[in-house]
């Protein structure tokens, strides 16, 4: 829970009896290698997720069964899916363990509890809802204004460990570009 308690700390002024509440509600869990945690567009996300090891993706399958990569979750972050932790409504994105994952983990019900009892808790969750809308937000400007090749050398500069960690396929899939085109895009740096 230290890795967690000091992520909690980092983002909003919390005090001991606060923390060791918030803390309180969360649970631990592993997830093996290309397990999923959220795994069907019927299901409701009910719980957020603290990466303690490991690195989880959410994606969506479209039609075809092509699947494509909204974010990547390493150590020392939060993940969900957030327009179902909000909404109530079934998921359309699904949460998969890339690697061996360790994770805590705090369900939509106690988290939403919280927001109600602790005040620094509402800095957190408006401090985790900036970083996701500025994070897809950038995102999606990348796919609308830069080519392949400039998308993936912004990868490379902000972001390495997606490169070193994972496989030719999730890194393709993050850019959304085949597998092809980053082999292409690989040969020419």
């Amino acid at each position: 829970m230290n890795l967690l308690s000091n992520k909690i700390k980092e983002m909003t002024k919390v005090t001991d009896d606060e923390l060791q509440l918030i803390l309180s509600k969360f649970k631990s869990a592993r997830f093996k290698k290309d397990e999923f945690l959220i795994f069907s567009e019927q299901e409701q996300n009910q719980k957020m997720f603290f990466v303690r090891q490991g690195c989880l993706r959410i994606f969506f399958v479209n039609k075809e069964g092509i699947e494509s990569t909204r974010h990547l979750i390493f150590e020392n972050h939060f993940a969900t899916t957030l327009t179902n932790f909000i909404t109530d409504l079934p998921s359309l994105e699904y949460i998969q363990a890339l690697e061996n994952c360790d994770v805590n983990y705090i369900l939509k019900k106690d988290f939403f509890r919280l927001l109600e009892t602790i005040p620094c808790w509402e800095i957190f969750y408006r401090k985790y809802l900036e970083y996701a809308y500025v994070t897809n937000t950038s995102r999606l400007e990348s796919f609308i204004t830069l080519s392949a090749l400039k998308r993936y050398k912004l990868l490379l500069n902000q972001n390495p460990v997606i490169v070193r960690r994972l496989s030719n396929k999730i890194v393709a899939s993050y850019l959304s570009i085949s597998q092809e085109t980053l082999s292409r895009l690989k040969s020419k740096l």
